[in-house]
């Protein structure tokens, strides 16, 4: 199949359709990434004002967000594709988003957050302290993290106070497997997968603390060195692919 990158375009064209320009572009993220459109499958516009009931424009809008996000491909003739992805390319999108963190929980720590935002950051990780407690995890406890996990690193992204931050830190986010619970959905009775979470909650913890304290260089660390739990994930789901838990790893081209 021959296809060429979709050039970078302005951010204005994701809200070219308005809502529903989002529903589509959130439902083809949704098909995608659960196989139902698989690696390498052609898309077409007129395909998709069948499938979803809607005109062109939201249409065009939310497959040029696709694209800038990395998930399709602009063929030479027309239409579209669904990406693959090298181990390689998954592995650097996981480390850009730790340097844009890191750089988030250093600003944080720099300007000083209000004592309210802490509080929620408290909160949260109080929380997924009682969800890691028993030795083993079920999937619905499994289910609360990834929601919690997400809080956590959004009021992370509002502590920084910069919409430049926010906005750059969602779009590294949008690439498959780059968020933070992006591979959290392996099988919950995994060997090492609970470890792995209370290591990474422990860095929660830590995190916290320096921005508290005002450490900077520390919490930027922290964060940075957090990120590396997102490639433990990604190294289990290519042991064991699991599509249902693990949404998009079929997207992973495999070594050799």
């Amino acid at each position: 199949m021959n296809a060429t990158p979709l050039r970078q375009l302005p951010s204005p064209l994701a809200e070219a359709g308005s809502t529903q320009a989002v529903k589509a572009q959130q439902r083809l993220r949704e098909w995608i990434l659960a196989g139902q459109l698989p690696a390498g499958s052609r898309i077409t516009e007129q395909a998709l004002v069948e499938r979803l009931g809607m005109s062109r424009t939201p249409i065009r809008a939310a497959l040029l967000r696709l694209g800038q996000e990395g998930l399709l491909l602009a063929l030479p003739h027309g239409g579209y594709a669904v990406r693959t992805f090298s181990e390689r390319e998954v592995a650097d999108a996981i480390e850009l988003r730790g340097t844009l963190e890191g750089l988030a929980a250093r600003l944080a720590a720099e300007r000083g957050v209000s004592p309210n935002l802490l509080h929620s950051a408290g909160a949260c990780l109080d929380h997924i302290d009682l969800l890691l407690q028993p030795a083993s995890l079920n999937d619905q406890a499994f289910s609360d993290y990834v929601r919690q996990n997400a809080v956590f690193h959004q009021l992370l992204v509002e502590m920084a106070d910069s919409t430049v931050l926010a906005r750059e830190i969602e779009r590294a986010c949008s690439w498959p497997f780059a968020s933070p619970s992006g591979f959290v959905g392996v099988q919950a009775n995994q060997a090492g997968v609970r470890d792995t979470l209370v290591v990474a909650q422990h860095q929660h913890r830590q995190v916290l603390q320096a921005i508290a304290q005002r450490e900077g260089a520390r919490a930027e660390a922290l964060m940075r060195e957090h990120a590396r739990i997102a490639r433990q994930h990604l190294s289990l789901a290519l042991q064991n692919p699991q599509p249902v838990s693990t949404p998009g790893v079929q997207l992973i081209r495999q070594k050799g």
